[in-house]
């Protein structure tokens, strides 16, 4: 049922999300939005060698993508490349493959499980995951890039 999806939980991380706002130097920005329902997130993040060092965001979303935009804010900084990359990866599967939510810090994902049976919700629930990789992606390429010009 539709109410499952937007529990108490997920009410309460939409109405609280951390971090919001823009980044003034940030080394990358990313944006990632659904056709589908309208929703947008926009990210800013700086890295130090692998490591997310700053994050904010601006989240123009629905419940869901406020609620995993939350987590994201929550539990970014400190967090690697790497384990970003793997985080996205693991709430797609949750959510398209029945795969199993994450654990450790980010195990409040699981409160975004139901969201599996609403294949409409799924695009907004990734957005936050989406722009973070995006990010990373941009500040690994400007690292190598100048790399490559002196080689």
């Amino acid at each position: 049922m539709l109410n499952d999806i937007y529990n108490k939980r997920i009410i309460e991380l939409a109405g609280n999300i951390p971090r919001l706002g823009r980044l003034s130097d940030p080394d990358a920005s990313a944006t990632a939005h659904s056709k589908l329902c309208g929703s947008t997130v926009k990210v800013d993040l700086k890295m130090n060698g692998d490591t997310v060092t700053d994050f904010a965001h601006d989240v123009k979303a629905c419940a869901l993508g406020q609620a995993s935009s939350s987590i994201m804010a929550s539990h970014v900084v400190g967090s690697t490349a790497s384990e970003l990359r793997e985080l996205r990866e693991t709430v797609r599967k949750m959510l398209k493959e029945n795969g199993a939510p994450p654990q450790g810090k980010w195990e409040e994902i699981k409160f975004l499980e139901p969201v599996r049976d609403y294949k409409a919700r799924h695009a907004s629930t990734l957005l936050t995951f989406d722009a973070v990789v995006d990010a990373i992606g941009q500040i690994e390429a400007k690292i190598k890039q100048p790399a490559a010009a002196q080689g």
